[in-house]
C-alpha cells in the first residue's frame, strides 16, 4: 500500500475464514506504523490441492501399471510350464490303471496345476493380459442374472439393495468378466460388514464433458456406471492407495489371495473402463466402475463354439511355438493321436517350412506372441501360401496386438495355455471337422 517500506515485510501466515483461505503478511509502513497485506488464496489453494491429487493419482496409476506388466511376464512364462506339466501328467495319467496308487498321486499333480491355473488367470486379468470374448452387453440384465446367487453369497444377514437405471446403455464386454467383477465386488463389500448391514448395486448413466474428480483417466463421453456401496467398516487413506495391488490384502491368512480387486481392476481397465473408490472408516465404501456406452444392442445369445469329441487324426499340422519344452510335449501328444507334425521354433522358420513342404497342411497351430512376427501375421502369411488352411491360435496371455486383431475374429478359433491333451485334440478336430459335423458347445479345461 501507499507508504509501505521495501524489504521491511515478516513472513507469511494464513487462516481461514468461512470457506475462503487467506493469506496475511505484516508489514511496516513510514515512521512507527505497521499495517497488514491480507491476500484471498483459497483458488491457488484448491489448485495445489487438484494438483497433488492428481499427481498422486498418476503415480499410483504408474506403479500398477509396472506392476500389471510383471504379473503378466510372470504368469505367461508360468502357463509354458503349466502346459507342460498338464501334457506329460495327463500322458502319465494315462498309461496307469484305475485304483493304481501311482495314477493317484499323477490325479493329485494334475489337480495342483488346476489350482496354479487359476492363479496364473487372476494374474493375468490384473496384468490385463487375459483373453476376452467382446459381445455387446447389458450391465443391468447381468446383475439381475447374478442376483439370486449373489443373495445366498452374502447371506440372511445382509441386506441386498439392487437400483438399476431403466433404459441403461450396453457396453462391449466380456460377460464372464463382467460377472467375475460383480461377484468380487460384493464378496469385498460382505466381508467389510462381519456384524450385517447393507450393500448397494446401482447403475447410472453418464456424459462426462471434462475430467471428472477421481476419474481423470476417462476421456469425455457416455458412460454406464456400476457403483457396488456398503455400510461397513470403511477403509483407511493408506489401504486405499495399495487395494488394487495382487496380493495385498488386510484379511487375516487363509481368508483371501489378495487377487480379487486386482482381478477387477484389470478387467475394468482391459475393458476400456476406470473404476475409482470413495470410502470413510467407520461409515462404509462405495466403489465405481465406469465403462465406454455402445449404441449397438446387447447379444441375446452368447457365441458358443461347436466341436467334435475328442479322437485323433491323420491331418498334418504346421506348430509353430517358440518355447521349446511347449513345442516338444504339443507335438507329441499329437504324433501319439496319429497327425503328422511340422513343428517350427519360429515363424521364420514356419515359413520356410511350408515352402519347402510339397505335400498337403491342413491345420496351423500357432503361439501368438513371438519374436519377429505375432501369429496372426504368420498365419496370413501362411495362409497366402496354402489357402483354406485351418488356424488354432495358442497362448499364455493376450498383448494389445493379439487382442485388437486375432481373438476379435468372429472365425478366430484360440487354445488358452495351460491347456491339457484333450483340450488340444478337441479344439483341433473342431477346425478340421466338415461344416455341420461338429456339435455340442467347446467346454473349459480351466
Amino acid at each position: 500500500p501507499p507508504g509501505a517500506e521495501r524489504g521491511k515485510a515478516g513472513r507469511r501466515s494464513g487462516f481461514r475464514f468461512g470457506d475462503r483461505v487467506w493469506s496475511v503478511q505484516a508489514v511496516r509502513l513510514v515512521g512507527r506504523k505497521l499495517g497488514v497485506l491480507a491476500e484471498d488464496i483459497t483458488d491457488l489453494c484448491k489448485a495445489r490441492e487438484e494438483r497433488d491429487r492428481m499427481e498422486r493419482q498418476m503415480h499410483a496409476a504408474q506403479r500398477l501399471e509396472a506392476i500389471g506388466k510383471l504379473a503378466g511376464g510372470v504368469a505367461h512364462d508360468f502357463n509354458n510350464l503349466l502346459t507342460v506339466v498338464r501334457v506329460y501328467g495327463s500322458a502319465l495319467r494315462d498309461q496307469l490303471d484305475e485304483g493304481d496308487s501311482a495314477r493317484e498321486d499323477v490325479e493329485a499333480i494334475l489337480a495342483a496345476t488346476e489350482q496354479a491355473t487359476r492363479l496364473t488367470s487372476q494374474l493375468l486379468a490384473f496384468g490385463r493380459r487375459q483373453v476376452q470374448e467382446l459381445t455387446v452387453v447389458s450391465l443391468n440384465q447381468t446383475i439381475r442374472d447374478l442376483e439370486r446367487m449373489l443373495r445366498r453369497l452374502i447371506g440372511e444377514h445382509i441386506e441386498l439393495v439392487v437400483e438399476l437405471a431403466p433404459e441403461l446403455g450396453a457396453i462391449k464386454a466380456d460377460v464372464t468378466q463382467m460377472e467375475q467383477v460383480i461377484m468380487n465386488l460384493v464378496v469385498n463389500a460382505r466381508d467389510a460388514l462381519p456384524n450385517g448391514g447393507r450393500i448397494t448395486i446401482e447403475t447410472r448413466e453418464m456424459t462426462y464433458e471434462a475430467s471428472v474428480e477421481g476419474l481423470t483417466d476417462v476421456p469425455p463421453g457416455r458412460y454406464v456406471t456400476m457403483t457396488v456401496s456398503d455400510n461397513g467398516t470403511g477403509i483407511d487413506e493408506a489401504t486405499q492407495a495399495r487395494m488394487f495391488e495382487p496380493f495385498f490384502t488386510t484379511k487375516e491368512r487363509g481368508r483371501g489371495t489378495g487377487l480379487g480387486l486386482a482381478t477387477v481392476y484389470g478387467i475394468v481397465k482391459q475393458s476400456g473402463g476406470t473404476i475409482s473408490v470413495s470410502s470413510r472408516v467407520g461409515e462404509g465404501t462405495s466403489v465405481r466402475v465406469c465403462l465406454p456406452r455402445v449404441d449397438e444392442r446387447p447379444t441375446l445369445e452368447p457365441r458358443t463354439r461347436k466341436i467334435t469329441a475328442e479322437r485323433g487324426g491323420n491331418e498334418t499340422v504346421l506348430l509353430v511355438e517358440d518355447e521349446d519344452l511347449v513345442r516338444v510335449a504339443t507335438t507329441r501328444v499329437l504324433e501319439r493321436n496319429g497327425y503328422g507334425v511340422l513343428a517350427a521354433a519360429s515363424p521364420s522358420d514356419a515359413v520356410a517350412l511350408v515352402e519347402r513342404h510339397s505335400g498337403p497342411i491342413h491345420a496351423l497351430i500357432t503361439d501368438v506372441v513371438m519374436p519377429q512376427m505375432n501369429g496372426r501375421e504368420l498365419a496370413r502369411r501362411v495362409l497366402a501360401r496354402r489357402p483354406g488352411l485351418r488356424v488354432v491360435y495358442v497362448s499364455g496371455y493376450a498383448d494389445d496386438a493379439m487382442v485388437d486383431s486375432a481373438l476379435l475374429d468372429a472365425e478366430a478359433v484360440f487354445l488358452q495355455k495351460p491347456f491339457t491333451p484333450e483340450a488340444l485334440l478337441r479344439t483341433l478336430r473342431e477346425v478340421l471337422a466338415p461344416p455341420g459335423e461338429a456339435s455340442g458347445s467347446a467346454p473349459s479345461d480351466q
